[in-house]
């Protein structure tokens, strides 16, 4: 039957409308994806901080943390000790920005501790904030505190240019050149009220005179120094780098050779030893049942 023309007019107006109410629609969908990809990138991750900065410039912190593997660690399942490594490693990528964190195993080679961290910051509650975060790991959850020491780098108090030209000269000209460092040596030093109540010049002098042995031995061992007078019960905190024990065993001979010796409360005690790992390699040799 044919539909009166009137109402086949009403039909196809309707057909129209509908027809481009959906061409909206279709468009509308369709731009959705673009203009989402087209959107500002979400925040960059931070810059991590800048190693050499740190290890070479004056007033950042270091702290030495010292731990003791808890005999319940090894209860924990394989699997749970394996994924340790990834936690700690993933813990310092949080804080990558404001520290950066070296590791070393002394386990076997001290009674008193198993491995020990290094953090270095410009900011000491920085690094404060990072192992807060590694003890809620879980090998931190584990670990016992057998020793904190921390101070301040500085620049050179007593051997520089203007007060001992030639001595610093010979510092400067005789860099590091053995085979890469494996191992490291923290040794806390405290001196006696009888050293701080010497004049500047005659400090100086004895400074001189227990630098001069040290020469011969710049080649052969890494030496980096930590001012912590006020902030730890030492006065420095004195941490080596070496690849010969022995080289650096006849330097410390040297260095309780000299006169100013005589005004060392404390040396070492503790003195710790290790091995320079990845922190990785620290985490998963600790993580291996004993």
């Amino acid at each position: 039957m044919r539909m009166p023309d009137g109402m086949r007019r009403d039909s196809l107006r309707r057909i129209a409308v509908l027809a481009a109410s959906l061409t909206f629609i279709l468009s509308a969908v369709f731009t959705v994806g673009p203009a989402l990809s087209q959107q500002p990138p979400g925040p960059q991750q931070a810059a991590a901080a800048n190693r050499t900065k740190l290890l070479t410039s004056p007033g950042v912190f270091g702290v030495f943390a010292m731990y003791k593997i808890s005999p319940d660690y090894y209860r924990l399942s394989a699997a749970e000790r394996r994924g340790a490594a990834a936690e700690v490693t993933a813990t310092i990528a949080r804080h990558a920005e404001r520290v950066i964190v070296d590791a070393y195993l002394t386990r076997g080679l001290s009674g008193a501790s198993d491995y020990f961290l290094r953090v270095h910051s410009d900011d000491l509650s920085a690094a404060q904030a990072f192992l807060v975060d590694f003890r809620a790991t879980r090998i931190g959850q584990h670990s016992v505190v057998t020793e904190n020491l921390f101070g301040v780098t500085k620049a050179l108090n007593y051997i520089t240019k203007q007060k001992s030209p030639e001595l610093n000269a010979a510092l400067g000209a005789s860099p590091y050149a053995g085979d890469p460092p494996r191992y490291a040596i923290v040794i806390p030093t405290k001196k006696s009220a009888e050293w701080w109540n010497l004049s500047t010049e005659q400090r100086l002098k004895e400074m001189e005179t227990h630098t001069q042995p040290t020469l011969a031995y710049l080649p052969l061992v890494k030496r980096k120094l930590y001012h912590a007078s006020g902030l730890a019960d030492a006065d420095f905190v004195t941490y080596f780098e070496t690849n010969d024990l022995t080289a650096f065993n006849e330097l410390i001979i040297a260095l309780l050779s000299v006169p100013e010796n005589k005004y060392n409360l404390r040396l070492g005690n503790p003195t710790t030893v290790g091995t320079i790992r990845s922190v990785e390699d620290v985490v998963k040799a600790l993580s291996v049942t004993p």
